[in-house]
């Protein structure tokens, strides 16, 4: 009897792309995906274990499922991702219903743990502390028809005091660039038009095989791959960007002018204290290199408040880093503790009021100069492609969303056209607010694409794995399209 299945997703962009290599697994294994609030035979957690409550949101899901999973006989519940590596046994300690813990080293090992787990009629707990197989060598349910990520390595070789990351998904592992290629060819031939190259630490690609240029390359390639409009990446580290790489977004047309920088303190004191290895002068002169290369370059970061040992003066050397760099939009945290991270244990932990009053103040600058940069652009022509999910829509003015290229999200009113998430528009900006453009006026143009027939249709790219091995750069493989290659279902 076919079993129905629903994931849901914690955290960062690998989580959601892990989630994708998983629904992809399950498919495989004759699973289908649960539809609207229809209660599914498998309900898995994805979990994030970054920030201080995401035990409390783990446990708390869980919780809740168990009066469904009693309703249910022959419900199974499974629980994967960082909070599983960390916690291992634990969780069916604390939470004995569940059926299946599994790490991120091995979430290839899913279905048959759930095999395991109902033969057995006992938790299966399975966590490897090395990766078993790069999960792109997975197949995968993409979640998107426009849009998708294409993993360029995993793990992380860097030793920040506040992340849990390194321990949680290991060292890192680069996939070899023909296999990158492959993959993103893939998606292009089944209509995908953008792709985001993501890793734990993208600019540091091609350590593993001694090739310290090689994500500079690696942009270049994918402007030789024809359909592909744009090419994104996350996330970058400030100690490995070097020039080439800038050279190479600047210079090759399907690669977006938006960079994300996470900065995390703009101290010199405090980022010798995370163990961040670069200072902010560093930073500044990349982007100073980005804005003289790129002058239309959009940047965004990551800040933390309130960092062990953080003083006024710490935190007001940051908002001085933030008022020169100009950031389009920060993504700001209060810090949280992380036991297992050496930032936890150290002393002068900072004032939970202290912290909150400083990450206001922060805020507030930002917001004030997101608006000035947005509204810098009411006039302008931006090219959208149209999203799904990004933003709601007005029952009044009838707008849709999406993104221009360099990641802002405009929201459009598309009068008479049929237009779907996946079609590209031209719209002239007539609004700059601080996280959003308004564009309401007639369109400029409307192209129908065939990523927009994909979801009309409601077809999403399924990928079988990439693993070709290929060490060069340059035109990728033909990659199959029929069931033995990559086929929308």
């Amino acid at each position: 009897m076919t079993r129905s299945y629903a994931i849901r997703t914690f955290g960062c962009q690998m989580n959601v792309h892990d989630s994708e290599r998983l629904a992809g697994m399950l498919e495989e294994a004759g699973y289908t995906a649960a539809a609207g609030d229809e209660t599914p035979d498998l309900m898995v957690l994805n979990t994030c274990a970054v920030r201080e409550n995401a035990d409390n949101k783990l446990y708390g899901n869980l919780g809740h499922l168990l009066p469904t999973k009693k309703a249910h006989p022959g419900m199974q519940i499974a629980v994967g991702g960082c909070l599983a590596q960390k916690d291992k046994g634990e969780i069916v300690k604390r939470a004995p219903w569940v059926d299946v813990v599994f790490g991120t080293h091995n979430i290839g090992s899913l279905p048959t743990l759930l095999e395991r787990a109902r033969h057995n009629e006992e938790a299966q707990v399975e966590i490897l502390e090395a990766l078993e197989v790069f999960p792109s060598s997975l197949p995968a349910r993409r979640d998107s028809a426009y849009s998708g990520w294409v993993s360029i390595s995993v793990g992380c070789n860097n030793t920040c005091t506040f992340c849990i990351v390194p321990s949680l998904r290991g060292k890192e592992k680069d996939r070899r660039p023909g296999e990158i290629l492959a993959e993103v060819q893939a998606l292009v031939d089944e209509g995908v038009l953008e792709v985001t190259l993501l890793g734990q630490n993208v600019n540091s690609y091609g350590v593993e095989f001694g090739d310290r240029l090689a994500f500079g390359k690696l942009l270049r390639a994918t402007g030789e791959i024809e359909g592909l409009e744009r090419v994104r990446f996350t996330s970058p580290h400030p100690k490995d960007f070097t020039d080439d790489v800038i050279a190479a977004m600047a210079e090759t047309p399907n690669v977006c002018h938006q960079l994300h920088m996470p900065l995390q303190s703009g101290s010199d004191r405090v980022l010798k204290a995370m163990r961040r290895s670069y200072r902010s002068e560093r930073y500044l002169g990349i982007i100073e290199k980005v804005r003289a290369a790129m002058p239309d370059a959009a940047l965004t970061t990551d800040i933390i408040v309130g960092f062990p040992g953080e003083t006024e003066e710490d935190f007001q050397a940051t908002l001085d880093v933030v008022r020169q760099a100009r950031f389009m939009g920060a993504f700001t945290f209060q810090y949280s503790k992380r036991p297992g991270t050496p930032a936890a244990d150290m002393d002068a932990q900072v004032p939970k009021q202290v912290v909150q009053e400083r990450y206001d103040r922060l805020v507030a600058l930002q917001e004030e100069i997101s608006w000035e940069l947005n509204k810098e652009l009411v006039g302008k022509t931006l090219e959208v492609l149209v999203s799904a999910g990004e933003g709601r829509k007005d029952a009044d003015t009838l707008r849709m969303s999406g993104r221009a290229r360099d990641g802002r999200l405009v929201h459009f009113t598309p009068g008479e056209a049929q237009i779907r998430p996946g079609d590209v528009v031209e719209a002239t900006v007539t609004y700059g607010a601080p996280h959003h453009l308004v564009a309401d006026g007639e369109l400029v143009s409307h192209r129908r694409t065939r990523a927009g027939d994909n979801s009309e249709a409601g077809l999403r790219p399924k990928t079988n794995g990439i693993s070709l091995g290929l060490p060069g750069f340059g035109k990728p493989p033909a990659v199959a399209t029929s069931e033995e290659g990559c086929a929308v279902r």
